[in-house]
């Protein structure tokens, strides 16, 4: 899947002098905040063809000279050991595994700062380890009243309870673990108290989506939607920019909501907001890189029905809710796209009705759509993978790939000494036995050969997948969607 959407190069040329713009615009200094993800942001690479999951922080590597990066992490959030869905690891752990990441591209961390502090046990313990590991941490507090009392906000008995960090360069980045974290609060904070040592510096926001300069209604603002069913964000026209500049541009009503009470803060904090519109704060170039709309808008309604499977999966899994799938359904219609529009679901189904056990599809970058079935050696996932790299080396499906011989060990040690109960290969365990293969025939190494090319394909199982399935597609960028059912009547899944 070798087609372009999205042109990367040039996103990271005009956001990089867009926030060099606004550096200049606003005195000199600018605290960012980064909204979504900034690492393996998968969701944009989806919808956007052609956007690298790392294009946010390549762009803030070549800006490392001028950057430092602030991570805020909600004391409420150490407490309950909450946890990121996605990595399966707590917000605490996250933010060593974001600095780490950071000091990886050579960026600047400077600070740690716990916000809504109150002095628990944990919370105590995790700035102390912070600080054990040469970190410096802020403190700030909860304001009463936050964010609607303004001059209560704007005093010596709100963000001026707060620690003032004294940040080093002209762009400061205030990323989080999350959602709910307080990066507002943190650059609204920053700029009360560099008002007081009589710094200029102005405050912006960096958010993807939903993306302003693309209509209401556009797929990629829909995927955008369907990404966040479950916190029930709504795009909508900006009214403040409408009002203003007399042109439409799309927001989202949290931002909507929120930009009265935000402008009045800058008012208090400076004596004068520079912005009129929830569009004003944001510095968003992504829509200038679209090289190809219909491509986008076909990856975005791709993404739609993945996200409609997905809810429903976690509605069956009991962690969704029926208001998110019928969100989602409602933005279905309003696109006329079903899971018809998934070649993959009919034919995994179709394989599964022939064979009365669970299937997996695949199809493959030229359109082609290879199967995997149940069977005594393998998974379905796994032998779709192998039926997969057999159809990109135009390979017939009886080729044999993996000898019995190299199979049955595997499944013996898996049923014996680690006491397993299905001796069939999961994907990964298929993959290690296709890499001891590979070392000993032609054939198993021009599979291997061809792994590469399974990015970007899209695949369909009838049943909830076990995880290290789930996981081995999404490392081999595969975009893979669940019937809601699991493959046995079993009342424990993993």
């Amino acid at each position: 899947m070798s087609k372009y959407g999205f042109d990367n190069q040039l996103y990271i040329e005009k956001q990089s002098a867009e926030i060099q713009k606004r550096i200049s615009d606003l005195g000199g200094k600018l605290y960012l905040e980064f909204g979504g993800k900034l690492f393996d942001d998968f969701h944009a690479s989806r919808v956007l063809p052609g956007f690298a999951p790392d294009s946010k922080i390549q762009m803030l590597k070549a800006l490392s000279d001028k950057a430092e990066i602030l991570i805020a992490i909600n004391a409420g959030d150490i407490i309950k050991n909450k946890i990121r869905g996605d990595l399966g690891i707590t917000y605490d752990q996250d933010v060593l595994r974001l600095i780490d990441a950071f000091r990886g591209f050579g960026l600047f961390v400077s600070t740690v700062v716990i916000t809504c502090y109150t002095p628990q046990p944990s919370v105590d313990a995790f700035q102390k380890k912070l600080e054990k590991l040469g970190l410096q941490v802020a403190r700030h507090y909860v304001i009463e009243g936050y964010p609607y009392n303004v001059s209560g906000i704007v005093s010596e008995n709100g963000f001026g309870k707060n620690d003032y960090v004294k940040t080093q360069r002209p762009l400061v980045v205030v990323t989080a673990p999350g959602p709910g974290s307080g990066k507002l609060a943190v650059c609204l904070s920053q700029l009360y108290h560099e008002h007081l040592h009589g710094v200029q510096a102005g405050y912006a926001k960096f958010e993807t989506f939903p993306i302003w300069n693309l209509p209401l209604k556009h797929p990629v603002n829909l995927a955008y939607e369907a990404a966040t069913a479950d916190l029930n964000d709504v795009n909508m026209i900006d009214p403040y920019h409408l009002e203003y500049y007399g042109v439409t541009t799309v927001n989202y009503n949290r931002d909507v909501e929120a930009f009265p009470v935000l402008n009045a803060v800058f008012e208090k904090i400076s004596g004068s907001s520079p912005y009129h519109s929830p569009t004003d704060m944001g510095v968003n170039m992504a829509g200038y890189a679209i090289v190809d709309d219909e491509f986008c808008r076909k990856a975005s309604c791709d993404e739609i029905i993945r996200r409609y499977y997905a809810a429903k999966c976690d509605l069956r899994r009991d962690r969704g809710t029926e208001t998110a799938v019928e969100k989602i359904e409602m933005l279905m219609r309003q696109l006329g796209i079903g899971i018809q529009d998934r070649p993959c679901v009919a034919a995994a189904k179709a394989r599964a009705e022939e064979t009365e056990a669970p299937a997996v599809s695949i199809q493959l970058p030229d359109g082609r759509l290879v199967t995997g079935r149940t069977s005594d050696l393998l998974g379905p996932s796994a032998a779709a993978l192998l039926n997969a790299v057999k159809g990109l080396c135009n390979m017939s499906r009886e080729t044999l790939l993996i000898a019995r011989s190299v199979i049955e060990p595997i499944q013996e040690l898996k049923v014996g000494p680690l006491g397993n109960h299905n001796p069939r290969l999961h994907s990964d365990e298929v993959l290690i036995a296709l890499a001891i293969s590979a070392g000993l025939g032609e054939e198993a190494a021009r599979a291997m050969e061809k792994l590469d090319q399974l990015r970007g394909c899209q695949a369909h199982s009838t049943v909830i997948l076990p995880q290290v399935d789930a996981d081995i597609y999404r490392k081999l960028g595969i975009h893979l969607t669940c019937e809601p059912v699991y493959p046995t009547k079993k009342l424990y899944h993993k």
